[in-house]
């Protein structure tokens, strides 16, 4: 345990976020995504919901400014504007934590390429289905 961060960020996650570079993006997703099958890395946090492991990542991962897209979820289908009750909880999480941010949303298999090529992905427990989200890591200015 350490002062100051989350406990959720044990120290496999905390390696990976550290070592990722501007630019790299890390998924998380609910616990029926196909994350052994999709992953370069992955990081299993069971037990534990999307928005908890979501709020605890966007704790200490900055997000990229450089571009007008870093922050995307999946979509319920092909139908882009649907928002399931996780989707809400999702977009109030980001708003906290990055106010001048959207959400993109990202349908089917356009949201699993990107998964796909991302430097990791955490597994996590989440039941409701639909519930996941790409972060696209920025910089910390001096």
């Amino acid at each position: 345990m350490l002062k100051g961060l989350d406990p959720l960020l044990g120290p496999d996650l905390l390696a990976t976020l550290r070592g990722m570079g501007h630019g790299d993006e890390i998924a998380i997703v609910d616990g029926n995504y196909p994350g052994v099958e999709h992953a370069r890395r992955l990081i299993r946090l069971d037990g534990h919901g999307l928005v908890p492991v979501l709020n605890a990542v966007l704790s200490v991962l900055p997000i990229d400014d450089f571009v007008p897209e870093a922050i995307f979820r999946s979509t319920v289908g092909p139908d882009r504007d649907r928002l399931d009750p996780v989707h809400n909880e999702i977009l109030d999480c980001c708003s906290r934590h990055e106010p001048q941010r959207s959400v993109t949303p990202l349908v089917g298999s356009a949201f699993y390429d990107r998964v796909r090529a991302a430097h990791a992905i955490i597994q996590t427990g989440e039941p409701r289905l639909y519930a996941n989200v790409i972060l696209r890591k920025g910089v910390i200015y001096p």
